[in-house]
């Protein structure tokens, strides 16, 4: 159920979220999110609180006046870097704050941050109080779950992050070990509903409005997209109105491919660096192009792109006038329809 949600101290009308995601969720991402769905906020990708206190940079804190209310994701194992770090990004403009603790990634486990503080309660009721301490903004933590592991630690995370007094709790379905092919466990993030009293957002495969009631069947107040909505800045405004039983008009790929020209101008404004924004726009081609017959040529393509003119120019040539491939199709039928477009070109 689509419904107003409830943070702390400020509410949202509605209560679908666009999650934080590593190299993606800076402010042309979240402009473009904003601007086609308007979540109830966007997050930030993980920020470490070391970095952003000594070595900051434009990229991660930059908010665009034009993009909706931004929750700033942070990083650290240090309470009071943490103290320090929440109160920067409460001056910089942050609607909301998280603490990151549930990457994955090895790098930052080994620095007793992500995902490592799952099985350190003392020090993440200290990091959770420290933020609490240090801002009126509503605070909340972004967890992994236990899943098949022999780490039990679901029960007393959830009476941490109750005693420290944290507004609300992110709880992606998956152990930190577990890929995504690895189904959401729906009904871990079920037991965080039921033994918290604060908001639970749930987190996990969401990318069709199945997937979506799903998630929304464990009574949690909201949910959170994370990947799907790459290269479907959409995404959101036609799960609410498919949920509404409503007609939804998705773009044309003519339509898909501005968006991304879109996304990478801005990144070059950002990053004030034309051949690096263009770089990580490869990163993005295989979401935009979800739907192009070509889609493998196309990603092929863009690694060629060095500047802004030769990218532009691809992406013209491959999304104007060229059919959406329909749901279900095979790989084969995807090339030999785009074979046939090219013939009628000629």
């Amino acid at each position: 159920m689509i419904k107003p949600l409830h943070l702390g101290n400020k509410t949202f009308p509605i209560n679908i979220i666009q999650g934080p995601l590593a190299g993606v969720s800076c402010s042309p991402f979240r402009k473009l999110t904003w601007q086609y769905s308007r979540p109830a906020f966007s997050c930030t990708e993980m920020i470490s609180c070391n970095t952003l206190l000594h070595q900051p940079q434009k990229r991660f804190t930059y908010i665009d006046p034009k993009e909706g209310p931004v929750c700033f994701q942070l990083s650290t194992d240090h309470p009071k870097e943490l103290a320090e770090a929440t109160k920067h990004v409460t001056e910089l403009g942050a609607d909301l704050i998280d603490l990151n603790c549930g990457c994955p990634v090895n790098k930052i486990r080994r620095k007793g941050a992500g995902s490592s503080l799952l099985t350190d309660p003392k020090k993440l009721y200290q990091l959770i109080y420290a933020m609490k301490q240090n801002t009126h903004l509503p605070v909340s933590i972004k967890i992994r779950v236990q899943g098949n592991s022999d780490e039990k630690f679901n029960s007393e995370i959830a009476k941490v992050v109750s005693d420290a007094g944290a507004d609300f709790l992110v709880v992606h379905g998956r152990h930190w070990t577990e890929q995504y092919e690895t189904p959401c466990r729906h009904d871990e993030i079920q037991f965080f509903v039921e033994a918290l009293s604060i908001p639970v957002i749930g987190n996990g495969d969401i990318s069709c409005v199945g997937s979506l009631q799903k998630m929304l069947a464990t009574g949690c107040a909201g949910v959170m997209i994370g990947r799907a909505g790459v290269g479907q800045p959409w995404l959101i405004r036609k799960l609410i109105s498919e949920l509404a039983d409503e007609k939804f008009e998705a773009p044309s790929l003519e339509e898909i491919g501005k968006m991304f020209i879109e996304h990478v101008l801005q990144l070059i404004d950002l990053l004030n660096h034309e051949k690096l924004a263009i770089l990580q726009s490869r990163k993005f081609a295989k979401y935009y192009a979800r739907k192009l017959p070509n889609k493998t040529e196309f990603c092929e393509a863009i690694n060629y792109c060095f500047d802004f003119s030769s990218f532009k120019k691809c992406v013209d040539d491959f999304f104007e006038n060229s059919p959406i491939v329909p749901a279900g199709g095979n790989g084969s039928n995807q090339r030999e329809n785009w074979l046939n477009v090219e013939k009628l070109k000629e």
